[in-house]
């Protein structure tokens, strides 16, 4: 009598070992509440029940009230961190855009993007969140910490059109344990091309012209991460008279779903690369 069941412990071949079946009894204690239906089932003539069956249907019986219970303790993965460096700032007004200045273009866009990505699951990091002067040593130290899976840098223009994404145009090399930090980014220049490639693609799908180009860029040089420059400039279109404004909220929403669709992608992308 183990726990109110008269259980007959099988000795028989192939079958649990008394030693066995009496650790497993000692779990059916610990769920006698649970188990106590099933004790008039063990006392029916003929009826033999071995302790794992009713360990099985005890556990069998609350998995399948509650599928989740063991789903629900799996770890989430940790959210992909974005940084976005809003140029400019303070006393550096950068370019003039008509009504405005690039350093509130720039602010404003970031602002917009970040709230698209934190609803989208990520994590995001900016170097400035006011009209504020940031070194571009605090900007790359912000960016080099952060363990981020991409780093924009936002910038505008009233040259072109469309959208410049710029790469750094330091030739690859492999990560090293010291890297000449005006050079960090040569390690990371790879994914950094293969980042700008799935913002083009989505920016194009979204009818925004799109100009690559590699220049160099001393923060972006000195970055630890995927990296690129996005400089935007007003999109003007053939045959129709001047350019879209960058101060029109519709163009800038447009652009920043279109930044928040790519780095959802990249976040696929980056992902995928990291599988073994």
């Amino acid at each position: 009598m183990i726990c109110g069941f008269d259980l007959h412990l099988r000795t028989d071949a192939g079958a649990n070992s008394p030693t066995r079946d009496r650790r497993e009894a000692a779990l059916i204690c610990q769920t006698r509440l649970k188990t106590q239906t099933l004790g008039p089932l063990a006392r029916l003539p003929g009826m033999h029940l071995s302790l794992r069956s009713i360990v099985l249907a005890v556990f069998g019986l609350s998995l399948a009230a509650n599928p989740l219970s063991l789903a629900a303790q799996a770890p989430s993965p940790a959210p992909s961190i974005v940084v976005i460096d809003a140029a400019h700032g303070g006393g550096d007004t950068g370019a003039a855009l008509g009504a405005q200045s690039e350093k509130a273009y720039t602010l404003s866009l970031s602002v917009r993007l970040r709230s698209l990505l934190a609803a989208r699951g990520f994590q995001v990091i900016t170097t400035r969140e006011s009209d504020a002067a940031i070194e571009p040593d605090r900007r790359i130290a912000v960016a080099n910490h952060a363990g981020a899976i991409a780093c924009l840098s936002l910038h505008a223009t009233t040259a072109g059109s469309g959208v410049h994404i710029l790469v750094s145009s330091l030739g690859p090399a492999d990560q090293a344990h010291f890297t000449p930090w005006k050079t960090a980014q040569a390690a990371w220049v790879s994914r950094s091309l293969a980042l700008a490639g799935v913002l083009n693609s989505a920016l194009s799908n979204a009818g925004i012209a799109v100009t690559l180009g590699r220049v160099g860029l001393p923060v972006i040089d000195s970055l630890t991460c995927p990296a690129v420059a996005v400089e935007i400039a007003p999109r003007r279109t053939a045959g129709a008279p001047g350019a879209e404004s960058l101060d029109d909220p519709a163009v800038q929403a447009n652009l920043a779903e279109a930044l928040a669709a790519a780095l959802v992608e990249w976040r696929s992308v980056d992902r995928g690369a990291r599988q073994p």
